[in-house]
């Protein structure tokens, strides 16, 4: 988009039908505040299966997709924007559904000589019953984001995940588990810019008691963020490249986030999974690492604006 904020009216959508609906909301009151303050006419969306009939009704210059999870981060929401010929942020239909899936987007970034974890798809009844590898692993829904659904199963525990098998799991039939790696939590921001995908820096995020969950994430003093990470350089700069390259092998536009773990005894550096819809809460990491480089969150939701388009 070339034109100014001030003559644009912006649809910001959020919350909608996922499990990180509530993220969502933060995502997209943050950016629509952010957006008004800087003279855009904004209309805030709580994005439902009439989504199209909304959008088409409401007309607008361009749509922020501040939406997380399924339909509004996996292709449903991007296909309904294209079909609608409406300019909108983030990644399209092809990258989007295939970066929430992430057994077919572990097989294209390993295909691109993106360094990723083992493991591999299971039926979540069988991962109940025994270990399908050897502990320690993670078990992970293959279509989740924001560590919604995820556990860890650390060396001799007794027994795998019982509650797989529970009518209460709402997350598929089929579960992503991945040998445990030690170390650091790392995560990179990328822009993709004119000149190609830029990585921003690398942050090295320690959750204040457990694992880097849906808690750690989205309460205040949930983790601690270090940026830029305190890491050898060596590290740092294959995780700013591999991100680099992830983002463009999986086809993204816009903002992504490439999350990582680094053995630091090992010296081993794997990445986890790309975001093609990175939050923009308070606790967010992408805003963070923007606001480090010199581009504070108004500046960020901006260039998101500036960056959307209509792929096709």
């Amino acid at each position: 988009m070339t034109r100014p904020l001030a003559d644009l009216h912006v649809a910001v959508l959020m919350g909608g039908l996922s499990s990180e609906r509530e993220v969502s909301l933060s995502s997209g009151k943050g950016c629509a505040e952010a957006l008004e303050a800087q003279g855009a006419r904004v209309t805030r969306i709580d994005a439902g299966r009439d989504l199209a009939q909304v959008l088409a009704a409401l007309k607008p210059d361009v749509v922020f997709n501040a939406l997380h999870g399924h339909y509004g981060e996996d292709g449903c929401a991007q296909g309904v924007l294209e079909t609608l010929a409406i300019p909108y942020t983030h990644s399209g239909v092809l990258a989007s559904a295939l970066a929430m899936d992430k057994s077919r987007s572990k097989a294209v970034l390993k295909a691109a000589g993106v360094i990723v974890p083992g493991g591999g798809l299971f039926d979540r009844f069988e991962v109940a019953r025994r270990h399908v590898i050897p502990p320690p692993y993670v078990i992970k829904p293959n279509a989740e984001g924001s560590s919604v659904g995820v556990y860890v199963v650390m060396a001799g525990a007794n027994r795998p995940v019982a509650e797989l098998a529970e009518d209460s799991w709402t997350y598929g039939e089929q579960v992503m588990v991945e040998p445990f790696i030690a170390g650091k939590e790392l995560c990179v921001t990328v822009l993709g810019e004119a000149s190609g995908p830029r990585a921003l820096t690398v942050t090295d995020i320690t959750p204040v008691k457990g694992f880097y969950d849906y808690e750690a994430k989205y309460t205040p003093g949930g983790s601690i963020h270090v940026l830029p990470a305190k890491i050898p350089a060596h590290v740092f700069e294959a995780a700013l490249r591999q991100a680099e390259r992830a983002h463009t092998a999986m086809g993204c536009r816009g903002v992504t986030r490439s999350d990582f773990r680094y053995d630091d005894i090992k010296d081993d550096l794997v990445f986890l999974e790309i975001n093609t819809q990175p939050g923009m809460t308070p606790t967010s990491l992408s805003p963070e690492q923007a606001a480090w480089c010199g581009m504070d969150y108004k500046a960020l939701v901006r260039w998101m604006v500036e960056d959307a388009s209509c792929p096709r």
